[in-house]
């Protein structure tokens, strides 16, 4: 299983001088992924330009935005933006896409939330469509550069039916977030099916995220948590803190539940910025 971590895109009082130190680190220290949460409606940085800034840093870690909420964008957006990545990258971004579930991203964004997952729909084969030169509209210019990569691969969060479905279509698999093993190994298991039964000769890749600090920052990594899902009500985000992996056997315990369902990447994903966080993360991870 492939070991990556977040960056603390949306860690209050993280300083862009942390993001790019704890992104030469995850490079160096050999993590497979550097990812990214995040919410239009909370004050973090923006996945994407964080993405451009880490491609300059960095040589070989991917980046991966785990998860970006896509309907809150216009396709022709986020196909120059992705590919504009891609570019500076050199062909190492992987798109984690969803709808996710704060009505205030639609609404900040002047979309419908109501109507999030035909968005969804119709957003992901215009994505292909822009990255392959194509014009969204007619009578306009093809809005973005070609990519580095074929296609930027595009992995599909959420836990319906219709994440299923689109993930048959457009991705290359599927990311859970913040689930337990168990949750994350039945969904993936439909996932498998699904992919098997549409007569797919490879398997659709799973990731998993969790969240983690290590040393004295219990504390700091709680009042973030509870901050970043307070809409989801007070019960609800004191459990999601409550979770987080907070020692060295949490961490390791982790990695053996998260392997044992079959996952392929496990996203260790930062609630404290200190890029210490980083090495000390690697010493019991890799």
């Amino acid at each position: 299983m492939d070991v990556g971590i977040g960056i603390p895109n949306t860690v209050p009082g993280t300083t862009g001088g942390q993001l790019l130190e704890w992104a030469r680190r995850a490079d160096r220290a050999g993590f497979s992924t550097l990812a990214t949460i995040g919410a239009v409606s909370y004050p973090g940085y923006e996945e994407l330009t964080v993405f451009a800034a880490a491609a300059a840093v960095t040589e070989r870690v991917r980046l991966f935005s785990n998860i970006l909420v896509a309907p809150a964008r216009s396709a022709a957006e986020l196909a120059k933006q992705a590919a504009t990545v891609d570019n500076l990258s050199n062909g190492r971004l992987t798109l984690g896409l969803g709808v996710a579930w704060r009505a205030a991203d639609y609404t900040l964004t002047g979309r419908d939330f109501s109507r999030r997952g035909l968005a969804f729909d119709e957003l992901l084969p215009q994505l292909s469509r822009a990255w392959g030169g194509e014009e969204l509209v007619e009578g306009t210019r093809p809005v973005a550069p070609r990519p580095v990569q074929p296609e930027i691969p595009v992995m599909i969060g959420g836990t319906s039916d219709a994440a299923i479905r689109r993930v048959l279509e457009f991705g290359v698999g599927w990311t859970a977030g913040g689930l337990p093993p168990a949750m994350v190994g039945e969904f993936a298991d439909k996932v498998r099916a699904a992919w098997t039964a549409a007569g797919r000769d490879d398997a659709p890749r799973i990731a998993a995220l969790a969240y983690f600090s290590l040393g004295d920052t219990e504390a700091d990594s709680r009042r973030y948590l509870e901050d970043y899902y307070a809409p989801r009500g007070a019960e609800m985000a004191s459990m999601i803190a409550d979770n987080a992996l907070r020692s060295p056997e949490a961490i390791a315990a982790a990695l053996e539940a998260f392997a044992a369902v079959g996952v392929d990447e496990l996203i260790l994903d930062p609630t404290v910025s200190d890029p210490d966080q980083v090495d000390l993360l690697a010493d019991v991870a890799l």
